[in-house]
C-alpha cells in the first residue's frame, strides 16, 4: 500500500509539473503583439482626434477611439534623440547621461586609454552605449517576444537596441565626411519606413506570427523634407491655409497612412485583435495653419518658435494613446499627466512582467482601466538645447520646465529667463504671467532644485 501511495503521490507531482509549464506556454501564447508607434515632429494639436478637423487623420482617429487617450501626456526633452532613448530604457535623458558618462569614466580608468585619444574614443562609445542597457525589446526576449526596429533610430544599428531584426544598419567611419552622413546617423535605411516601403515590417510580422513579436514603428514623419506624394498635398491644395501648412499636413496624414497600412496589414494576417498599439510623439511641432514658414530656413525645417527646439509646454507635450481590442476600453480619455517615460512600464505591465528597479516610469494601466483617476501633480524636465538663429541644429542650453493641472513653468538659466503660463486659459503660452506671481513663480524653482538632487543622488 505505501509503495502505491507514493506511486500516485509521483504521478501527482510529475502532473503538476506538467501542468505549470502547460500554463507557461500558454501565458506566452496569450501574450499580445506590441506595437510602439512614435511620431516625429507630430504636434499635438494637428490630429482630428485632438480636435484639428483642417487635418486628415483618419486611421489615428479610429485607434484613439478605439482605446484611451491621454491628452496631457509629455516627453522629457525637445528634440528626439534623448525622447526617442526614455521609451527604449525607462529612464530620464539626465539618468540615461550620467549612467553613460560613467561608463566613460569607468572604461577609460579601467584600459588605459591614452588623454590624446580619449575625447574621440568617448564619442564612439556613446554611438554603441544602449547595448549596455536593459532595453524593452531585451526584456521582452525573455517572455518570448522577437523584436523589430523601423524608423528613427539614433543608436547606431538596431542591434545595440536589443532587436532582433531592423532597417538601421549602421555607418562606416569614413561616411563622416560625406554629405548623407547626417542622415545615416539618424537612421539610415530605418528612414524609408512608411515614406518609401513598407515590406520590412510586413515580412517581419510574416515571420514571426507564431509568437508574439514586438514592432518600434517610427517613420520620419511628418518630419522635414515636407514632400508628400500629390494624393496627400491634394488634400490640402485648395485649402486656406498657408503652403507650408499644406505641406506639414499632407506629411501628418502620410504618416497616418502608414499606421492605416500596418492596421490594414495586421488584420488581413488575423494578427490585429491581440495587439497592444501605444502611440506617442518624439517631440512637439508649431505649424498653425495660417503660419507661413517656406521662406524662413530655419522654421520651415524647425517649425514655429513654441514647437520643437524651445522650452514650452508645444515642445514637450504629446497625446498617447493604448488600444488593445476587447482588453481596453473603447472612447476612453484621460487629463491625467502622464510621462513618455511609463510607456514602457505600463506595457510590462500588461504581460505581467516586473518593471526593472532603475526605470524613472511607472506603470499607468490602473489609470487605463479607470480614467478618473491621476497619479503625477507635476512633470518636470531639462532642456539642454533650444532654436538658434546661428545654427539650425540649435544652441546648448541649461534649461528646466514643469508642468502641473493647471500651469506650465519654464526656467531658463542660459538666458535668464522665465515664464509662468495659465494652462487652463493660455495652452498656447502666449501670456508671461510671472511677475505678477513670484510666489508661485518661487514654488516651481523650488520643486525643480528637489528633482535635481534627487536626480544627482
Amino acid at each position: 500500500m505505501r509503495q502505491i501511495a507514493l506511486l500516485f503521490i509521483c504521478i501527482a507531482v510529475l502532473s503538476c509539473k506538467k501542468k505549470t509549464k502547460k500554463e507557461a506556454e500558454t501565458v506566452v501564447a496569450e501574450n499580445p503583439n506590441i506595437i510602439l508607434l512614435v511620431g516625429d515632429d507630430q504636434g499635438y494639436p494637428y490630429f482630428g482626434f485632438m480636435g484639428a478637423d483642417y487635418v486628415q487623420t483618419p486611421n489615428m482617429d479610429a485607434l484613439a477611439a478605439s482605446g484611451t487617450l491621454f491628452t496631457e501626456g509629455y516627453v522629457p526633452q525637445n528634440h528626439c534623440r534623448p525622447s526617442l532613448q526614455t521609451l527604449m530604457t525607462g529612464t530620464l535623458p539626465i539618468d540615461y547621461e550620467q549612467e553613460v558618462n560613467q561608463m566613460v569614466i569607468d572604461t577609460l580608468n579601467s584600459q588605459r586609454i591614452p588623454y590624446q585619444d580619449s575625447d574621440q574614443w568617448a564619442i564612439g562609445f556613446k554611438h554603441h552605449a544602449m547595448k549596455y542597457f536593459q532595453t524593452l525589446p531585451r526584456i521582452l526576449a525573455k517572455e518570448g517576444y522577437k523584436s523589430f526596429q523601423g524608423g528613427k533610430w539614433w543608436e547606431f544599428n538596431y542591434q545595440n537596441g536589443g532587436f532582433d531584426e531592423g532597417m538601421t544598419k549602421g555607418w562606416k567611419e569614413e561616411d563622416k565626411g560625406k554629405n548623407d552622413w547626417f542622415l545615416q546617423f539618424m537612421g539610415g535605411d530605418g528612414r524609408q519606413l512608411a515614406r518609401a516601403t513598407m515590406q520590412p515590417v510586413y515580412d517581419f510580422i510574416d515571420k514571426y506570427n507564431e509568437q508574439p513579436f514586438f514592432i518600434w514603428f517610427a517613420p520620419e514623419l511628418p518630419h522635414y523634407p515636407f514632400d508628400a506624394p500629390d494624393k496627400y498635398y491634394n488634400i490640402y491644395k485648395d485649402e486656406d491655409m498657408t503652403e507650408s501648412a499644406k505641406r506639414y499636413y499632407a506629411n501628418c496624414t502620410w504618416f497616418d497612412d502608414g499606421v492605416g497600412e500596418l492596421v490594414r496589414y495586421l488584420k488581413e494576417k488575423n494578427e490585429f485583435d491581440n495587439t497592444l498599439f501605444v502611440y506617442v510623439n518624439d517631440n512637439g511641432w508649431e505649424q498653425e495653419p495660417h503660419q507661413e514658414f517656406r521662406h524662413d530656413s530655419l522654421r520651415w525645417h524647425n517649425g514655429g518658435d513654441k514647437g520643437k527646439l524651445s522650452v514650452y509646454d508645444q515642445s514637450f507635450r504629446t497625446p498617447i494613446i493604448f488600444s488593445w481590442k476587447d482588453k481596453i476600453k473603447a472612447g476612453a480619455k484621460s487629463k491625467a499627466l502622464m510621462h513618455s517615460a511609463d510607456i514602457p512600464a505600463t506595457i510590462l505591465d500588461y504581460i505581467d512582467v516586473e518593471v526593472p528597479e532603475n526605470y524613472f516610469g511607472r506603470s499607468y494601466k490602473e489609470l487605463i482601466e479607470d480614467t478618473n483617476k491621476v497619479d503625477r501633480n507635476i512633470i518636470v524636465g531639462k532642456a539642454t538645447q533650444m532654436r538658434s538663429e546661428d545654427d539650425m541644429m540649435g544652441m546648448k542650453i541649461e534649461a528646466y520646465w514643469a508642468r502641473t493641472n493647471d500651469w506650465f513653468f519654464q526656467w531658463n538659466l542660459t538666458t535668464e529667463t522665465i515664464g509662468l503660463f495659465d494652462m487652463k486659459t493660455d495652452p498656447g503660452n502666449d501670456n508671461n504671467l510671472a511677475e505678477a506671481n513670484p510666489e508661485k513663480v518661487k514654488e516651481f524653482q523650488n520643486k525643480i532644485e528637489a528633482w535635481k538632487l534627487e536626480r544627482s543622488k
